[in-house]
């Protein structure tokens, strides 16, 4: 007779278990919460964290784009406008040594990529690069969710973060 793995023959044992279970369940949930969340860091250190409803109810756009060759519309905030939201200076304030600033976006799973500054500031760029948390009308799902980059005009999405976490400004030297 095959013994589940869940077996357990003395009260301690079975105590632990049922401690791990709830621990897992707990530390799942936790994760998920943290994942409605966005964290926008500057230059300087100083640190924001905007939650989905307050990306929700901020002022969106709409791009259309071919996402894998099919033609969709991601709705959301300019990353411009987010980060002159948590103290990022754009516009004539970016300009000399600023413009080795880049920003660093950062996925749940731990993808990271950069754009220049510059390629996100209106001043320099005839583009909108956005964090989309809609597609099509409905809300990112959680493959992609809650929070995407969309950067219409590259030729490839390889920068189109999924589940994005955070946005931090760094200055390269």
């Amino acid at each position: 007779m095959a013994i589940p793995i869940f077996y357990c023959e003395d009260g301690m044992a079975q105590r632990r278990y049922r401690l791990i279970c709830v621990a897992c369940c707990f530390l799942y949930f936790a994760a998920g919460l943290a994942a409605q969340t966005l964290q926008i860091v500057t230059a300087n250190g100083l640190s924001t964290t905007l939650t989905a409803a307050q990306l929700a109810s901020s002022p969106h756009v709409t791009v259309s784009v071919k996402d894998h060759d099919v033609a969709t519309q991601f709705e959301g905030v300019p990353l411009a406008r987010l980060l002159a939201g948590a103290g990022v200076q754009l516009g004539d304030k970016l300009r000399g040594p600023r413009l080795t600033e880049v920003l660093m976006v950062e996925a749940a799973d731990h993808y990271q990529v950069v754009f220049a500054l510059a390629e996100i500031d209106p001043v320099f760029a005839t583009r909108e690069i956005i964090l989309a948390d809609k597609r099509d009308g409905k809300p990112l799902d959680a493959k992609e969710g809650p929070f995407r980059i969309v950067a219409p005009g590259d030729k490839r999405p390889a920068r189109w973060v999924r589940q994005v976490t955070a946005l931090r400004v760094i200055a390269v030297k």
